[in-house]
């Protein structure tokens, strides 16, 4: 049963481009993922200037100057909150040699010439602008992801440059007492982070950490990196101590589980050991959510994964993070539909799920520039910032840089302030979801109480999340009833952006056989189009003019809502419900690039994307 209302509730919601209010939360839209000049890999592209300052000034609205084309650069609408986290692994000391060069007063002879040569040959690459070359060099070899964490050197180096300590400590007070300089509670949140970057055999496994402590706690540890450990129960047992040992409250976000070759959300360990309770109560605390857009792509689900979802195929990037290129699989490991159902399966054995969590987006930009904006995207590299640039031939790497790149994501916070414990609540809460970029008003809820007269509520979270659970929540069967649970979605298009074209939820549970499921349904839409037999719709049309890069709002809806009942609910059945909420077409940044150059086309993308939000599921659990 699906009951649609295409009302005005921009009252409820509000029109302004900031924060808006509802039931006592406010909607936050930040990036949690945002590198400076810092990393190494920022530097290498040529990243030389744009520091963790940049990044604040860039993320409020200021002008700031560009790294790489050195041109006056500017969000169009400014971010709620920003984490600065730059990778651990040698952080800072690329950036401190190349400008400073290495102290060899405690070297060796052998050693300090290496150092030296080291500096030369990282000054020649970067004046000669192919330092991106050195950066290929250092990419891991396609390789047994196992083995190849199982040889990591703990505490190893480059190979060329010596461990640089007090670099990354004195790098590491830099970022953290910049992000203390611009926090101002209840106006912009700079939450204090890094990225342990674990990456074997060229699985990526990444984590953004971000916590909710200031600087004067934050110095009392340095990050933790992958020269620390490459297994993942590592990262969360040292945030286990370290949680204890200082007060800091943390949370680590899986990120580009795309191209994790499987391994980001498996069965069992990295270490190749069947999943102990020990193990996924870690997993469970420490990983509430993970990213489901960013640059690097999109890790909702693969059309190998999901044949039926005619959406499925969406800004996918089938390129590994490693040296050499190795045809890219999609596998179950790899995206968050696949994973949640293998998490209902697993929690069947293990009697909890693993996999329980919630989404949002953010950029993995490197220009200290959190750039999601179609129109106004400043690329994931600094070198990649210019359009001549972004169909660069760098060999076995061709076509992983540039246009390959999503203009994506942004990350949206129901949290009760502007401030850094809110913000970490509301994530920990999972009552966060994501969008490819534009600014996507959603909520989303499920109870089994709601009625067609709750959508027309003044205050619909207030009313809503009284009776039911929003996004990121658990239903509970009440009683021994077994009536289906009912939701309420709601979408309101970006206030500068594109009209929306419909509201899907997406299910998937797990039978009595222990098979898991999913199906997507159709809830709310715009027009007068209606459902097939099969509950499919006809598109709503596209209204892009590839010569100009233009397109108008005559087709789509400024607002969706609907009540929506499971059909097929099956009170023995665990399950999860998200919404899923898509615009109408819209340019690529990759079409602005091509009209820019007059006619140079990228033809391995669409012209056209359909941007949307994801929510974080809710959850049902059979008593």
């Amino acid at each position: 049963m699906t009951i649609m209302k295409s009302i005005c509730f921009a009252v409820a919601l509000g029109l302004s481009v900031g924060a808006f209010a509802q039931g006592g939360k406010q909607l936050l839209w930040g990036d949690t993922h945002l590198h400076t000049t810092y990393s190494s890999d920022a530097f290498a592209n040529n990243n030389l200037t744009a520091d963790p300052d940049t990044a604040y000034r860039f993320a409020t609205g200021l002008p700031v100057i560009h790294p790489y084309h050195r041109a006056r650069v500017q969000i169009e609408t400014p971010l709620d909150f920003l984490v600065v986290s730059d990778h651990a692994e040698y952080l800072g000391v690329i950036r401190h040699v190349y400008f400073e060069g290495v102290d060899t007063s405690e070297l060796g002879l052998i050693d300090s010439v290496k150092a030296r040569v080291a500096q030369w040959v990282l000054r020649r690459a970067m004046d000669n602008k192919s330092a991106r070359d050195l950066f290929i060099d250092v990419l891991p070899v396609p390789q047994d992801p196992r083995e190849a964490a199982a040889s990591v050197v703990l505490g190893g180096n480059v190979g060329w440059l010596p461990p640089m300590p007090q670099v990354e400590v004195d790098t590491w007070n830099t970022i953290t007492n910049a992000a203390d300089r611009y926090n101002k509670p209840g106006e912009f949140t700079a939450l204090i982070g890094w990225e342990w970057s674990s990456i074997p055999g060229g699985a990526n496994l990444h984590r953004v950490v971000l916590t909710d402590s200031g600087a004067a706690v934050a110095q009392q540890f340095q990050p933790f990196g992958l020269d620390d450990s490459p297994y993942p129960e590592d990262l969360w047992a040292w945030l286990e101590s370290t949680s204890s040992s200082t007060g800091a409250d943390f949370l680590a976000i899986p990120h580009n589980s795309n191209i994790s070759k499987g391994y980001m959300f498996d069965t069992t360990s990295l270490r190749g050991e069947a999943l102990t309770p020990a193990y996924v109560a870690l997993r469970r605390k420490w990983e509430k959510i993970a990213e489901i857009t960013q640059i690097k792509g999109d890790s909702e689900t693969h059309p190998d994964l999901s044949p039926q979802d005619e959406f499925a195929d969406f800004e996918t990037y089938p390129y590994y993070i490693q040296k050499d290129f190795t045809p890219y699989v999609a596998g179950v490991g790899d995206y968050l539909r696949p994973a949640l159902l293998r998490g209902l399966e697993m929690a069947q054995e293990l009697q909890t799920n693993p996999y329980q969590l919630g989404f949002i987006g953010s950029t993995d930009a490197h220009t200290a520039m959190a750039s999601a904006e179609e129109g106004n995207f400043m690329g994931k590299l600094a070198t990649d910032s210019i359009p001549e640039n972004k169909n660069s031939p760098f060999g076995s790497n061709a076509g992983t840089y540039g246009w390959a790149m999503s203009a994506s994501g942004l990350a949206a916070v129901w949290a009760a302030s502007n401030t850094r414990d809110e913000i970490l609540a509301a994530m920990k809460r999972r009552e966060v979801y994501a969008t490819t970029g534009p600014r996507i008003a959603v909520q989303f809820f499920g109870g089994w109480g709601f009625s067609e007269g709750d959508l027309g509520a003044t205050d619909l979270y207030a009313q809503a999340s009284g009776t039911g659970v929003p996004m990121g929540g658990e239903l509970v069967l009440p009683g021994s009833a077994s009536s289906a649970p009912t939701f309420i979605v709601q979408a309101l298009k970006d206030p500068t952006g594109a009209n929306l074209d419909r509201i899907q939820i997406i299910k998937g549970w797990v039978d009595v056989a222990g098979e898991s499921h999913e199906q997507v349904y159709n809830v709310a839409w715009s027009g007068n189009r209606s459902q097939t037999a099969g509950g499919g719709l006809p598109a709503v049309g596209n209204t892009v003019d590839t010569a100009s890069a233009r397109y108008t709002n005559t087709i789509g809806a400024p607002q969706l809502l609907a009540l929506w009942r499971d059909p097929a609910f099956d009170a023995q059945q665990a399950a999860f419900y998200y919404a899923r909420v898509l615009e109408i077409p819209t340019p690529r940044h990759s079409l602005y690039d091509a009209v820019a150059l007059g006619g140079d086309q990228d033809t391995q993308r669409p012209d056209a994307i359909q941007e949307r939000a994801y929510t974080s599921p809710i959850w049902y659990q059979p008593r």
